[in-house]
């Protein structure tokens, strides 16, 4: 009898996953494509970041569109040389936690609640922009970009639990690894 041969199985990444891989990829070949990235979340200079989008999704459906164009902007500010590990929820935590203190600043508290307060992807798009910004100026650890981007692709009530439950330290360890 024939003995089968083991193959590993390769995981297929997911869309997101792609382009989160290829976006970090260009951003640090080409300094001129993270510039037009970082220009990819304001709305009067979105259209430079369209090049660069349209082979991801279809530039005339703004909820396809901005998810995406707010995650390239991230990357491209962040310049960030791997897709992270961390979600939004404990990034924000960890970027207002002080040493020693398991307490939440009310500014963190506030950011947050903002996020939570969003009814729809094209607001959470804009009011996601300062967050990151500051996310990434305080050092914490790197986000999970690819993940971010499916959280606000589908966003919703999942997304906003998910985002809460991270914050405050709530999700299982054996959750944090789920995909959105």
């Amino acid at each position: 009898m024939e003995q089968l041969q083991s193959v590993p199985m390769q995981v297929k990444k997911s869309k997101e996953q792609q382009f989160v891989q290829f976006i970090i990829e260009r951003c640090k070949q080409d300094k001129g494509f993270a510039a037009r990235l970082r220009r990819a979340d304001n709305p009067a200079t979105e259209y430079q970041s369209w090049e660069v989008l349209g082979p991801w999704v279809d530039l005339e459906n703004k909820y396809q569109r901005l998810p995406y164009a707010a995650v390239a902007a991230a990357i491209g500010r962040a310049k960030v040389i791997a897709n992270g590990n961390l979600s939004l929820g404990k990034a924000l935590a960890n970027a207002y936690a002080e040493k020693g203190s398991t307490q939440y600043s009310d500014q963190a508290k506030a950011r947050l609640r903002r996020l939570l307060a969003c009814d729809s992807v094209e607001e959470v798009c804009r009011v996601i922009r300062p967050v990151l910004t500051l996310i990434d100026s305080k050092g914490v650890q790197t986000l999970d970009y690819s993940k971010l981007l499916s959280e606000l692709r589908y966003f919703g009530e999942k997304s906003k639990i998910r985002w809460a439950q991270d914050f405050y330290g709530q999700r299982a360890q054996g959750e944090q690894g789920e995909d959105a």
